[in-house]
């Protein structure tokens, strides 16, 4: 009787060894199935901004225009976006050493259908320029400054939105 429960113990254990083990991994499989996932991207990889040097008098106000340059296949969202969920393109730059910012000009958006959203969408893509108006106090002091700023992104392709992104900016400007 303890040979036949041995041999029972035995053909369990076999059995769930078998169970457990791993049947061999096709490499090839597994590559493709890796080349089809979407890559993974961040916003802000996408989306380049170069701000043009500007000159202010003191006491007086002009405008420093931002280039934005994003790359071919995707799109950023227009401010003001098209749903509120999506992130608005927005630069922020704080008031410092004399000078403000009056007020921010955003591109009018190209609008067009996309088969991730239901509705067209206002859109930014390829080369687009946002413009600050800029303040400089009569108190400010002469000189060049760099001016730090953030620019907020949110970058898509035709398939699919990523995750939204700030990147830092610097505006350069001359005080006179």
């Amino acid at each position: 009787m303890q040979n036949h429960i041995r041999g029972i113990l035995i053909l369990v254990l076999c059995l769930s060894v078998a169970g457990c083990a791993k049947s061999p991994v096709d490499n090839t499989q597994a590559t493709e199935s890796n080349a089809n996932e979407l890559p993974r991207i961040a916003s802000v990889d996408v989306v380049e901004a170069t701000p043009q040097e500007t000159t202010l008098a003191r006491g007086e106000s002009g405008d420093v225009l931002v280039p934005i340059k994003i790359a071919d296949g995707y799109h950023v969202n227009a401010n003001p976006p098209s749903y509120s969920y999506l992130k608005a393109t927005e630069l922020e730059l704080p008031s410092t050493d004399g000078i403000s910012v009056e007020f921010i000009t955003y591109p009018d958006p190209l609008v067009k259908k996309f088969s991730f959203a239901e509705k067209p969408l206002a859109v930014y893509e390829g080369e687009t320029i946002l413009k600050v108006r800029l303040k400089a106090d009569k108190s400010a002091q002469t000189g060049k400054r760099n001016l730090s700023a953030k620019l907020r992104v949110q970058a898509c392709d035709d398939k699919v939105c990523y995750a939204p992104g700030d990147m830092d900016v610097i505006v350069p400007v001359n005080i006179n």
